[in-house]
């Protein structure tokens, strides 16, 4: 059975991210854009809480569930929120069309009720060798976010 989802980004930067995933075992495909960045790419990830109390620090750490170090979406070893890095043009719009078979829309491993949080940064998937690469991708600050919830079929 199909699952659909939608998350509203806010903050300094807005955006609407939709996700579709036709069956259980299909990959998620995330659309939509994001606008207000500043050129360049950014890092995208699922966060661990859909809490946006205090903005988007309480989404806390990625969404982790295999307890793994970083990485990019393509890599072996990565949290299950990793998305990589989402690019915006000289206007700062980025257009989002990501398929991940690591998150899900229903389920043990579903996302629904957890952020989607972009960063102000680049992701350096892991490999950066910076103190924060193996947690964070050393992304930087967290710009927009939002809370992950299901969408009308």
């Amino acid at each position: 059975m199909a699952a659909k989802a939608v998350c509203v980004l806010t903050g300094d930067v807005k955006g609407v991210i939709y996700f579709n995933q036709a069956s259980p075992d299909a990959a998620v495909v995330l659309s939509g854009e994001v606008t207000g960045l500043t050129p360049g790419q950014h890092g995208f990830h699922v966060h661990e809480f859909g809490d946006n109390t205090n903005g988007c620090m309480s989404a806390g750490p990625h969404y982790n569930p295999h307890g793994k170090d970083h990485g990019g979406p393509d890599s072996a070893v990565r949290h299950a929120g990793d998305l990589g890095n989402i690019v915006a043009d000289a206007n700062g719009v980025a257009k989002v069309d990501i398929s991940d078979k690591q998150i899900s829309l229903s389920g043990q491993y579903s996302i629904i009720g957890r952020t989607l949080v972009v960063h102000a940064d680049l992701d350096d998937l892991g490999v950066g060798g910076h103190e924060l690469s193996l947690t964070t991708g050393n992304a930087g600050a967290r710009v927009a976010c939002g809370v992950v919830g299901i969408a009308k079929l």
